[in-house]
This record gives structure tokens, sequence and C-alpha cells, in this order.
């Protein structure tokens, strides 16, 4: 049996690896987002609506979240086939993993489970570009834990003059 931590990994632990289903036929791993910040949401199930509220927002910040080189993942139990259906009902731009089989194994490894019950907690965690975690947070499960959190640890990872600055085609001078 896997010992995995009771709470939430903190700010300078190492990410733990991950493969995870992105759509029915495709698997993503941790791996692959080397090189630059990552954000992780972990939410209990797409549909509901604060997850639904919550993916809303984040796919509304997400302009933001790529102005520090982030890339975003949401993750939940739920199964690949479920979360194509919602990402393409929310028009979602951002992948979205199935943590579906073994059930929360990922999520176990975080610290985010609720066994009582049976999905993910609410959880965010903001990675830098080696894989090590620089901000984590778990909101109580009815609360949107919102964009501000994150933004603050991109700011706290990506130097002020790397912020990539939108460019205004068309503006007067």
């Amino acid at each position: 049996m896997t010992d995995y931590p009771d709470t939430a990994l903190q700010a300078g632990q190492a990410a733990p690896s991950f493969r995870l289903k992105s759509t029915p036929d495709q698997e993503v791993a941790l791996k692959e987002f080397r090189g630059h910040p990552l954000i992780m949401a972990f939410y209990p199930a797409d549909w509901s609506p604060v997850c639904t509220d919550q993916m809303a927002l984040y796919n509304e910040v997400l302009p933001e979240f790529k102005r520090y080189g982030a890339d975003l993942v949401g993750i939940s139990i739920d199964h690949a086939w479920c979360h194509n259906a919602f990402a393409r009902s929310r028009n979602l731009q951002f992948p979205l993993l199935a943590d579906f089989h073994p059930k929360a194994e990922t999520a176990k490894r975080y610290g985010v489970y609720d066994d009582s019950i049976g999905m993910s907690k609410r959880a965010l965690f903001v990675l830098d570009g080696d894989g090590v975690i620089r901000w984590s947070y778990v909101s109580p499960i009815g609360v949107n834990p919102g964009a501000d959190g994150i933004l603050s640890a991109l700011e706290g990872i990506v130097p002020a003059e790397q912020v990539q600055q939108e460019q205004h085609v068309g503006s007067a001078a």
C-alpha cells in the first residue's frame, strides 16, 4: 500500500509526477510542462455549479496566466469522455485531465483527495518550470477560490521584465 500525504503538498516540495488522460485516447505527463510555470486546479466534478463557475473564471483569466508563460490544467476524477463534453459545452481553452483510473491517484499523491466524498478537494498548485511547488491552496469545497492567489504566485516566479505585454493593435499614439 502506498503512503499518501495527509494534507496538501506545500511550497518547496517537488511535484509528484503524473500521466493522465487529456482525451479518451491521449495522455499528458507532468514532465511535458517543464520549462515554464504550471497551474494545477484540482476540482471535485464536472458540471457542479461551483466547479463550472471556477473553470469558466479560469478560462476568462487564461490570457493573463499566459502572460506569465504559464499553462493551466484542470484535474478531477471524472472520465475523459465527461471532461470532453464539459469542456466543449463551456468552450474551455485548457486541458481537463482525468484522474479516473486508478481513481484519484494523482489527487492522493498531492494530498488533496477527500475519501469521505470520493472526490478531490478544491485545490490549487502553482509549479515553477523545474516542477517545484511554489504555492498551494485548498479551498472549502463550496467556495470558488478565484484567481488572485494564482496570479500572486506567478508574480513571485516570473520576473516582471519577463511578463509578456499585451500588444494593442491599432491603438492611438
